[in-house]
């Protein structure tokens, strides 16, 4: 099959880039923008506690909301605010109300808290309308733009925090990270291309290619979210840059490598390409099913979240496959050998001495090679038993320096952590009668009573009296463990418990919302993780024709990501001292080291294959593989996690503690398990790596007979 793509692509490249042209041109023309939302609530399905407590207050209070800016005030100097700076606190409350400022519906100044310290100014506005919430982003630019004018003349300097004003930073930082992602990846990709293989063209190949893909992969993105009503996640933008470019660049440098291979073999431009796809293809396709398949095992998830993500990432990678069978050997094949311009490498086999002398080493001692790199994986291992996760998805995604994470830390000098996202508790009369005063203000005593409950408001009614939300401050931050325990634990069960007769009660709020995430995590956990390694088992064992061979294979990157996960604690939670990794990172970044981790490990174990059906022992097969193999594995492993690794760069801590798990994961599935611990474990179990279908068999027939015709061509030409 694959030797029938490149003869096509190969004798007609030009209606292959014209189709591919026609298609961005289409896509980009009609295909709705992609666009994201860092609602968390959003992502959860009905049945959980906090969305049937969000269903309820809108039911029964549709106009109480929790103000979706606060404006924070405070002195200059830090000292206690006065009567005359609570006085101006007021104007500056009636100046912005005056302003009439578009979706700003109420305005109202709270009293200084007790310790003077600060005073508030709570900003209601309509609920947010579309995924971006623009209608409340721009009332906040509004709002930051006339603060200051109304502060002249005063001692009094504030900020705005809230949800809307940390959606419009987060928002931000989000096109930001996104304009540094796309600029480092790129920059990275030309660097190391040219450092590879000194042309020019081929490091701006995957920049012009995939570029262009990627307009494809995005709108059939929209269109997919719009079909199904996926809701993507505010970081999917950045991630999709970094996917689409690194592992574009990686099936091209499997490519790469094997075409000029081949031309090194004595085969001419267009016949080299067609060996290229016909002896790498089988292993893209396999890698990239691999990535495929485990992406899409995230529609199991109960978080819509995930559910929208996995779609996504597999678009993204099966875009690029396509194109890396077909758009890039079309471009290549039309310019031949002037690829490699200005360089002359490509004519001669380069002595490869490191890897050689890895391979040879390998190939005597491959239970040394084992034995260490195991032990290095179980050691890092170890140290994701300290694993804590951290809900502040929207937090995590701003910087520490933005206004809203500013004066949220200065409102904590006058206000419980939890001021800024209260808790709701709603008590509802399950016989429609209202409810008894009596029964209300019991009911509060024992709220506030809770261990972790800062303050309890009195209870406001609905209309018909049946209803009563009892506004619950924490003591802790709302995103915080501790929070996440109160709420979970004795708030709920008080809340249940304590429900006079006659009545149910629910917890809402954003810590309710983050137990319930945690309760669906805890799911995936259960349900995607064994779904995604059983299907790349199934891959791989179709591939290889081998029940054994896929069970060590994905034993090794199972280990990888523990490992991986076991760096990130220790650099984040242990030696940065952080209270957590962000909730959704073993989740993706088991997805991305499995998947991804996969690639190389089929890549390694297809030469491991190819390399004895040329009659080559296990161990001499381990040497050449690691030989020949290596460089291109090295080399895409470097790239890919030096991409991944630009995440690092958006600020935020969720993109922070994504690129560095993700690219580690990357790096260790590379070059630890690809390079050493895949070829050193085969070589020791021998032939029976291939039971019961021996694919180290020597092949037979015509195509063989060619190819190990085309093979031996090229070990004359190792060795002239």
């Amino acid at each position: 099959m694959f030797a029938r793509i490149g003869r096509v692509v190969v004798h007609h490249p030009w209606r292959v880039i014209a189709v591919w042209l026609a298609a961005a041109v289409a896509v980009v023309a009609l295909a709705p923008k992609l666009t994201a939302t860092t609602d968390e609530a959003s992502f959860l399905p009905s049945h959980y506690e906090s969305i049937q407590a969000l269903d309820l207050q809108q039911k029964a209070f549709p106009q109480a909301a929790t103000p979706a800016a606060i404006i924070v005030l405070e002195r200059r100097d830090g000292a206690p605010l006065t009567a005359a700076d609570s006085r101006a606190v007021a104007s500056v409350g009636q100046a912005l109300a005056g302003e009439r400022i578009e979706n700003v519906t109420a305005v109202q100044t709270a009293p200084a808290t007790g310790n003077k310290k600060i005073q508030i100014i709570s900003v209601q506005m309509p609920k947010p309308e579309g995924t971006q919430g623009k209608n409340q982003t721009d009332a906040v630019k509004a709002l930051r733009s006339a603060l200051p004018d109304h502060l002249r003349g005063t001692d009094l300097r504030g900020g705005i925090t809230g949800t809307a004003a940390q959606n419009l930073d987060g928002q931000e930082a989000g096109s930001k990270a996104e304009a540094i992602t796309g600029a480092a990846t790129i920059g990275l990709i030309l660097v190391l291309l040219l450092v590879i293989f000194r042309s020019p063209i081929i490091a701006l190949l995957p920049v012009v290619t995939i570029g262009a893909v990627s307009q494809i992969a995005t709108g059939l993105i929209g269109w997919a979210n719009d079909v199904f009503d996926l809701k993507t996640d505010s970081s999917v933008s950045s991630m999709l840059i970094v996917v689409l470019f690194g592992v574009g660049t990686d099936y091209i440098l499997f490519l790469m490598f094997r075409y000029r291979e081949r031309l090194r073999a004595g085969e001419d431009s267009k016949t080299a390409m067609v060996s290229a796809i016909t002896r790498v293809g089988e292993a893209i396709s396999s890698a990239a099913g691999a990535v495929i398949i485990a992406f899409l095992a995230l529609l199991l998830s109960t978080l819509a979240l995930f559910r929208s993500l996995g779609p996504a990432l597999a678009i993204a990678v099966a875009t690029t496959l396509l194109a890396g069978l077909t758009l890039i050997p079309a471009v290549v094949s039309l310019l031949g050998t002037k690829v490699f311009w200005p360089s002359k490498a490509w004519r001669q086999e380069p002595k490869g001495a490191r890897f050689a002398a890895i391979g040879a080493s390998m190939g005597r001692h491959p239970g040394r090679f084992a034995a260490v790199s195991g032990l290095l994986l179980v050691v890092l291992a170890a140290f994701s038993l300290g694993f804590h996760s951290n809900f502040d998805l929207s937090g995590g995604s701003i910087p520490k320096g933005a206004e809203s994470t500013v004066w949220q830390k200065e409102l904590l000098k006058g206000l419980p952590a939890g001021a800024t996202e209260p808790s709701d508790v709603y008590l509802r009369s399950k016989t429609g009668t209202p409810l008894a005063q009596a029964d209300l203000a019991a009911y509060k005593a024992k709220l506030a009573g809770v261990d972790g409950v800062g303050n309890v408001a009195d209870p406001v009614l609905s209309k018909d009296r049946t209803v009563a939300d009892f506004r619950v401050t924490l003591a802790e931050k709302p995103e915080s463990s501790a929070a996440i325990k109160t709420v979970k634990g004795p708030l709920r069960d008080t809340a249940h418990d304590a429900a006079p007769p006659g009545t149910t009660a629910v917890v809402g709020g954003i810590t309710s919302v983050f137990v319930d995430i945690q309760a669906a995590v805890n799911h995936d956990y259960a349900v995607v993780f064994p779904v995604a390694a059983v299907l790349i088992m199934v891959i791989l064992g179709l591939l290889l024709r081998s029940v054994v061979a896929p069970w060590y294979l994905m034993a090794s990157v199972g280990l990888g990501f523990a490992a991986t996960l076991g760096a990130s604690v220790l650099i984040f939670q242990q030696l940065k001292g952080e209270p957590g990794l962000i909730f959704m990172l073993p989740v993706i970044m088991y997805l991305f080291v499995v998947a991804l981790g996969t690639d190389y490990n089929i890549l390694m174990i297809a030469r491991l294959r190819e390399e004895a059906r040329e009659g080559r022992s296990p161990r001499e097969a381990a040497a050449l593989s690691v030989r020949y193999a290596g460089p291109t594995v090295a080399a895409a492993g470097l790239i890919l996690a030096g991409t991944f690794a630009s995440l690092m760069l958006a600020g935020g801590s969720t993109l922070l503690q994504m690129g560095f798990a993700i690219s580690a994961g990357i790096a260790i599935a590379a070059f630890v398990m690809a390079l050493f611990f895949t070829p050193a474990v085969t070589a020791l179990i021998g032939h029976a790596a291939w039971w019961p279908g021996h694919a180290d068999a020597p092949a037979r027939g015509p195509e063989s007979e060619a190819a190990g015709a085309g093979e031996a061509t090229a070990q004359a030409t190792r060795h002239r």
